[in-house]
């Protein structure tokens, strides 16, 4: 750093500079628009000090970026025309500036430039010419006046910013972060297969289906800004089955993709699907793993038309399908078809739900996801009242599907026994718990436990062969493998589709299609 307090000096060095810039010509900097005509914008920033730049005479590299513009910490900057950065006259020369600072904003302790526009979480704000700052008042989907409420109150949990959602307003969480479409009426009404305990059988007060299924419980994805919870859940779910089934022979994580891809059949990919078309798809035609076909992403900004299958199989006999496709991971060699039996709806007595978790693996239910649910950071969830004084834009909810995984109780300091689900969300490990949440259990909160299904993984004898020898202990028979098909109720069309009035395999009866 240097300084020139005798004014003569400065006005030498600038005469030579100015004999300098003749002979070389007009460049493209003296013709560039003077920086300070309506004042010294951001008239307290540090741009020359911050880097320590301060360059004689005339230096195009002593430059700086300044509100989408550049600035110059060089003595040539300091001319008729100036391109000086705001504090080079304090900082370089030690003088007061010429330009006096230009009338703002002042917001959140900083002053803003006339006309300025910035971005205020999911807002666009901008400082008008009458010095008043303006913004847009879209609901946030990290509001913190929501957050201070939720956590002010007993309600149970804890909210907090996921900066994932930083940005967005409410509607593009809606939009974007859920995207199961509600079942149509030939669904909803599809016959619920009813567990009954057996005298004298008590099921536990809590239970995790990864401590009873060790390594065959897989961790929660992210969907992004797809809105393809119906894909997440769908596979989350299959490939916890198929594991179990096949008492870990194969413990896939399958893909979303997969489904998002190539399950066109009423069906919309990231804008939105059905769970019933998604089982469909997973028991007709199968899908591969994750690592074969990985999950593409898609930003909420994007018009364009979706990817393209890249993932087709062909019929092998008895309803088993073959990859004709090497996978879209080129460095992935195995491109195995898996595939699962019809889908099969629950009654919504949670013991029936709670039976069916602890003895055939994870379920996949349905939920309405409220505007407060976004802000879940831990404890037993259930939707608060905070936003009931605020305008309608303010609540909203859409559907979602997620995989519940277990279940506990947990003491309150009034001395009440709260009961909750453990369930895997699709938004990553940073959301909630690790990816998952708990909610509360037995009153059907967010309606979770008014459409729940299960499904068996399809595994064929070959592999319960194999299992089977693997199971065995010496000087005991071996453990008679569990019906691959297991129970079904009545099974429901897809839309659109006929009736299915063929025989079953075994004496179960029908599930989905």
């Amino acid at each position: 750093m240097w300084r020139c307090p005798q004014r003569l000096l400065l006005l030498l060095l600038l005469a030579a500079e100015w004999a300098l810039g003749a002979r070389r010509g007009r460049g493209r900097r003296e013709l560039a628009p003077a920086l300070h005509l309506r004042g010294i914008r951001d008239a307290g920033g540090r741009y020359c000090q911050e880097r320590d730049l301060c360059c004689r005479g005339r230096d195009d590299h002593c430059a700086l970026p300044y509100l989408g513009a550049t600035c110059y910490c060089d003595l040539f900057c300091n001319r008729t025309v100036s391109d000086c950065c705001p504090d080079f006259w304090d900082f370089c020369l030690g003088v007061p500036p010429p330009f006096p600072p230009s009338q703002g904003c002042t917001h959140g302790g900083r002053i803003y430039p006339i006309l300025g526009t910035y971005w205020d979480n999911c807002n666009r704000c901008t400082c008008q010419q009458n010095g008043q700052w303006e913004c847009d008042q879209e609901p946030c989907l990290v509001d913190q006046d929501m957050i201070n409420a939720i956590n002010q109150g007993n309600y149970g949990w804890r909210a907090g910013n996921h900066s994932a959602f930083w940005g967005m307003t409410l509607d593009e969480g809606i939009r974007y972060r859920l995207g199961t479409l509600r079942p149509s009426p030939s669904v909803t009404s599809m016959n619920e297969i009813h567990t009954v305990l057996v005298p004298g059988e008590v099921l536990p007060t809590a239970f995790k289906a990864s401590e009873k299924w060790p390594n065959l419980i897989h961790e929660p994805l992210d969907q992004g800004n797809c809105a393809g919870s119906w894909a997440f859940s769908t596979a989350a779910v299959a490939s916890d089955r198929v594991s179990i089934h096949s008492l870990g022979h194969m413990a896939p994580v399958l893909s979303p993709q997969n489904l998002l891809s190539c399950d066109k059949h009423n069906q919309r990919g990231c804008r939105g699907g059905h769970l019933d078309g998604a089982w469909w798809f997973l028991r007709r035609r199968g899908v591969v793993s994750d690592h074969c076909y990985p999950f593409s992403g898609r930003e909420k900004t994007e018009t364009g038309p979706a990817p393209p299958c890249m993932m087709h199989s062909r019929a092998t006999g008895r309803g088993k399908r073959q990859a004709t496709a090497r996978c879209p991971n080129h460095h992935v060699h195995a491109n195995d078809i898996y595939q699962v039996t019809p889908a099969y709806r629950l009654g919504s007595s949670e013991t029936e739900i709670m039976k069916e978790l602890m003895e055939n693996g994870p379920v996949q239910a349905l939920m309405e996801v409220h505007e407060d649910f976004f802000l879940y950071q831990g404890g037993i969830y259930s939707h608060t009242p905070v936003s009931l004084g605020r305008p309608e834009r303010y609540r909203r909810h859409g559907t979602h599907s997620v995989k519940i995984t277990g279940w506990g109780e947990e003491s309150l300091p009034d001395g009440r026994t709260l009961k909750y689900w453990t369930a895997a969300n699709s938004w990553g490990p940073d959301w909630g718990e690790k990816g998952h949440f708990r909610i509360v259990r037995g009153a059907n909160e967010c309606d979770i436990e008014s459409f729940v299904l299960g499904v068996w993984g399809r595994v064929g004898m070959e592999e319960w062969l194999t299992t089977e020898a693997v199971a065995t202990v010496p000087g005991q028979p071996a453990e008679e493998p569990p019906v691959a098909w297991g129970p079904r109720p009545s099974r429901l069309p897809v839309d659109g589709a006929a009736p299915d009035t063929g025989r079953c395999r075994g004496p179960n009866p029908r599930g989905f299609r």
